[in-house]
């Protein structure tokens, strides 16, 4: 098949393991961002399978409609940039493996990175040392702190594993569901939301994006934080009412936040207000992207094309399409 890869940035996925799956099929790799339809549909006019680097270019009917030949996307997690009932109008097959039984430890570890850089303030103090001063303030000890999780998943239950050989206090909250398995499982659900913010230390969200949870944490809830603690996001921004964090900044409450997402990706304005406000560290939407992750990743997005080329596609999102074209 002629297979396109799209946002493969710094050319990595050469360098996995799992390329050699693609061996038998006719590979195109683009290295840049393109986010004009009429350049992406000429770049993909003769692609047979159009794989996605998560959720880097959304895949609307305006392109589908430009792209006669396409047969299937292979993908990998949730997928609210891709138009599924566009795909299946236009016989494309949607494939995207769940993983519903493996937590993305990357994520989880760059989020308590993330705790551990709010908590003993090293983007300060580094820049402070690199400014030939010293140092830059007095941090804090994890220890005997309270990390309270928003989510009951499994990126969220690694992290609250690391926080807990860290000696720190775990707290959760979330969706009724997700409080009620907690609960179930011996851990310990705040007796109200307003508890939950009130009392943590570090607040982090660990919430699949969908129309529901758009806008979950409100500025309210960031406002009912401690100044001195910290809120850390890595999943979806959208997660956060709009203005909420502008809020929270202005009113020093919660005192840090830290962030890997954002409403516009890739965020290039040097001039963001977010990213430089002294309280805010940020990271470029890094969470996933490690060598070994992208590996397990992309081995089922290329499992996917091979299965759809033997004629027995898997994970498929939307049967319907299916059988599409000769």
């Amino acid at each position: 098949m002629k297979v396109h890869i799209l946002d493969d940035w710094f050319d990595t996925l050469r360098g996995l393991e799992c390329f050699g799956r693609l061996s038998g099929h006719d590979v195109t790799i683009w290295n840049d961002h393109v986010e004009d339809i009429e350049t992406l549909a000429s770049r993909l006019t003769d692609a047979e399978a159009l794989v996605l680097f998560r959720e880097r270019t959304p895949v609307q009917g305006d392109l589908l409609e430009r792209l006669p030949k396409l047969k299937l996307i292979s993908q990998r997690s949730v997928y609210p940039h891709v138009d599924v009932p566009a795909c299946t109008n236009h016989r494309v097959l949607l494939c995207s493996n769940m993983h519903s039984d493996t937590p993305s430890v990357a994520t989880a570890e760059l989020t308590f990175a993330l705790i551990l850089s709010a908590a003993r303030q090293l983007p300060q103090q580094m820049a402070s040392i690199k400014a030939g001063k010293w140092q830059a303030g007095v941090g804090q000890t994890l220890a005997g702190r309270t990390l309270g999780l928003y989510g009951y998943g499994r990126i969220a239950k690694a992290v609250a594993g690391y926080a807990k050989a860290f000696d720190m206090t775990v707290t959760w909250w979330g969706s009724e569901d997700g409080r009620r398995r907690a609960v179930e499982d011996g851990e310990h659900v705040c007796a109200s939301r307003n508890e939950f913010f009130k009392e943590a230390d570090v607040v982090s969200i660990h919430v699949r994006m969908k129309p529901e949870t758009r806008g979950i944490i409100t500025a309210s809830d960031l406002l009912t934080m401690k100044p001195s603690g910290t809120f850390v996001n890595t999943s979806r921004s959208r997660l956060v009412e709009p203005g909420a964090l502008e809020k929270a900044l202005q009113a020093g409450r919660p005192g840090t936040i830290a962030i890997d997402v954002f409403d516009v990706e890739p965020l290039t304005d040097p001039n963001d207000p977010i990213v430089h406000h002294p309280a805010v560290i940020a990271t470029p939407h890094i969470g996933f992207v490690t060598e070994d992750e992208l590996d397990q990743q992309f081995a089922d997005i290329f499992d996917q094309i091979n299965a759809y080329a033997s004629g027995k596609p898997i994970n498929m999102i939307n049967p319907e399409a299916w059988p599409n074209r000769d």
